[in-house]
């Protein structure tokens, strides 16, 4: 009787004659051989296939991220990799927008810092303690969650210390930790506005002076030298302070650790020989000026609005820079709530002393009339100076009345725009990051003396390159329909004139309202006053464009631009960008939101609230009832404690 293991043994294999079963080739029959196979020769290109598959399931040599190397540019390079303002290229990309479209554009991807103050920073950190740097960085930089990881960096700087004595351990040291973090960002936003208004005001606004309040370890001072250069400058890399047309700089803070940081950093730049630059912890009279003076004069505060500890403080700033008598005052701070508050409460209040002074201008004049006509002579008591009155918004608002967003308690929406940056390679080393660009957010608002310029109504550079294509095709088949129309007359009915040709046709059509190419800039310039700005990221669909904007009116719409409004107004729509002026009407009316309040000020609803958020839901998905219950509680904790906050902020600001 065989057992069970010779039943088992015959079901797998053939008995031979050594008694040993050799083995079947059936596909059920498994091995009994415990030797390994012989290696198979493989392709070395699937060999090296194999490997790469190896290397990506294991995750811990996966990194995620490009590391940056750091390559030396070829001269020739320069015009590809830094951006700078793009020219106008017929039958490029920018000649397909129009000219008007062109001119309200940004036109800046990036923003890079000089190579002179890269590598004056640069040897300022090279004999620093980098150890002791990195952690004075993310002590003051660095954003943390509730669980304490580090989640990102911030560049907004708290000066404020427990004593005197720990304010002055640590002056020095947080000061090189702004120049290596804050320094670089804060310069790119006070770049880009200072390019925008230079676009904005055209060639005939020359600046030889800067007042800078809060001028830190020197960002206005550099973004002044490397932004106001001779017409025909070269590339971003390599601006040269010493070519600068600023003649004259100021710069006001008490922060004597960034203030000394910002004298090394002078000292290693060559500047020109007619440039003073001057820093005091007050300002002082004395640093007024001429009236003469005070027409090439910018009063700058950038970024440190929302540091000031008081409202009160923050007023009494403003007004110095108001009384300074510069012809041009701008004001910077973060794209925060908190930013964005103070930077809207400074131009209500800067708005309302050019009214007050323009009415008090008129109430003078009409006694001084009313005198002279008693006494049948010419006026001869008014008082003439060459200091224009009144104010006026230049940018980002196309509007001098109330600011619709700022509403205290409507909303959590901020008028805030984005500039990206190139980031140096100390700022890479400091945050221990191979990522080699980072968007920076800011608020901002820029006061001009003297009164708005009109409306105007030209509707000039409106036809780019998609527009005329459109109106060649258009012509061609008004020229075929011509010609099937003659093939059906009789010779004794055709005229004898030559029929024009698609491009007669569009030229004399064209012809009827162009003007010069030297005087279009200049009737954009003065239109571009009342055009709606982009103050959120547009909305690109398929067969339409949404387009929050503030407008004229001094209201927040949302602006819909169909492709069936026109070729060239669908394009620009397509094309623009965060920040912008859309130079084209609507084809249909736009939708307003509007805030609602009670008797007392405060918020009832706001109507179409969905104007000026995206359709994606902020929202997290995965949270309990629980805690989404808990953070719409904190959430209107904070809306009432801003709230009380604002109003009594209001208070303050509405006196004079």
């Amino acid at each position: 009787m065989l057992s069970n293991a010779t039943r088992v043994a015959r079901l797998r294999g053939v008995k031979g004659s050594s008694g040993v079963y050799k083995r079947t080739f059936g596909r059920s029959c498994p091995s009994l051989s415990h030797q390994p196979s012989a290696p198979i020769q493989l392709d070395p290109n699937t060999q090296s296939l194999l490997s790469d598959m190896a290397l990506r399931q294991n995750p811990a040599t996966t990194a995620n991220h490009r590391e940056l190397t750091a390559v030396p540019v070829e001269f020739e390079e320069r015009d590809v990799v830094f951006e700078g303002t793009k020219e106008i290229i017929p039958g490029g990309r920018l000649d397909r927008k129009s000219p008007a479209a062109i001119f309200g554009s940004q036109q800046f991807g990036q923003v890079v810092m000089p190579m002179e103050l890269q590598e004056a920073i640069g040897s300022i950190i090279e004999g620093s303690d980098k150890k002791m740097l990195r952690s004075d960085a993310k002590r003051l930089f660095s954003e943390v969650d509730e669980e304490g990881q580090q989640t990102g960096w911030q560049v907004e700087f708290d000066s404020r210390y427990r004593s005197r004595k720990q304010g002055e351990r640590h002056a020095e040291r947080d000061a090189l930790a702004f120049a290596s973090v804050a320094l670089p960002a804060h310069y790119s936003a006070i770049f880009t506005v200072f390019e925008h208004m230079k676009h904005r005001l055209g060639p005939n606004w020359e600046v030889d002076r800067v007042l800078d309040w809060g001028s830190g370890c020197g960002s206005g001072l550099w973004a002044s030298l490397f932004s106001f250069q001779p017409p025909h400058r070269s590339d971003m890399l390599d601006i040269e302070s010493a070519k600068s047309t600023i003649r004259s700089y100021v710069g006001i803070d008490k922060r004597q650790g960034l203030v000394t940081t910002a004298k090394k950093i002078l000292d290693v730049i060559p500047t020109s020989e007619n440039l003073s630059v001057k820093f005091h912890k007050t300002f002082s009279q004395d640093e007024r000026g001429e009236a003469e003076q005070a027409n090439k004069t910018i009063a700058l505060s950038a970024f440190v609005l929302s540091t000031l500890p008081t409202t009160l403080a923050r007023k009494a700033l403003v007004k110095e820079m108001w009384e300074s008598g510069a012809d041009t005052l701008v004001l910077i701070d973060h794209s925060t709530r908190e930013g964005f508050d103070v930077i809207g409460q400074a131009r209500e209040y800067l708005l309302r002393r050019g009214r007050k002074e323009v009415a008090a201008f008129e109430a003078e004049s009409l006694s001084a009339s009313g005198e002279a006509d008693a006494e049948n002579r010419a006026p001869s008591n008014i008082k003439s100076t060459s200091t224009p009155r009144g104010s006026y918004v230049v940018a980002p608002c196309p509007h001098d009345g109330a600011c619709p967003l700022l509403s205290n308690g409507s909303s959590r929406l901020v008028c805030g725009f984005s500039q990206r940056l190139q980031r140096p390679a100390f700022v890479r080393l400091t945050k221990h990051s191979g990522v080699g660009h980072e968007d920076v957010g800011y608020s901002y608002t820029v006061i001009k003396r003297g009164g708005r310029p009109t409306r105007a109504t030209s509707q000039e550079g409106r036809v780019g390159l998609v527009g005329r294509r459109a109106e060649e095709e258009k012509g061609g088949k008004i020229l075929r329909e011509l010609e099937l129309y003659q093939e059906g007359l009789e010779p004794a009915e055709l005229v004898s004139e030559p029929t024009p040709t698609p491009t007669e046709i569009i030229t004399s059509t064209a012809a009827l309202g162009s003007i010069a190419a030297a005087e279009l800039d200049d009737t954009l310039r003065q239109e571009a006053y009342h055009w709606p700005r982009l103050v959120f990221p547009p909305m690109k669909k398929s067969g339409h464009i949404i387009l929050d904007s503030c407008t004229a009116e001094g209201k927040i719409m949302r602006m819909t631009v169909p492709r069936s409004q026109g070729k060239q107004p669908y394009y620009d729509a397509r094309k623009s960008s965060w920040g912008d002026l859309f130079p084209h009407p609507p084809k249909n009316a736009p939708q307003e939101r509007i805030v609602v309040r009670d008797g007392e000020g405060n918020v009832k609803r706001v109507q179409r609230d969905h104007i000026g958020k995206s359709q994606k839901s902020s929202e997290s998905p995965n949270l309990r009832i629980s805690e989404r219950l808990a953070t719409t509680i904190r959430e209107a904790k904070k809306v009432n404690r801003r709230w009380e906050r604002n109003l009594k902020a209001g208070v303050v600001w509405g006196k004079d």
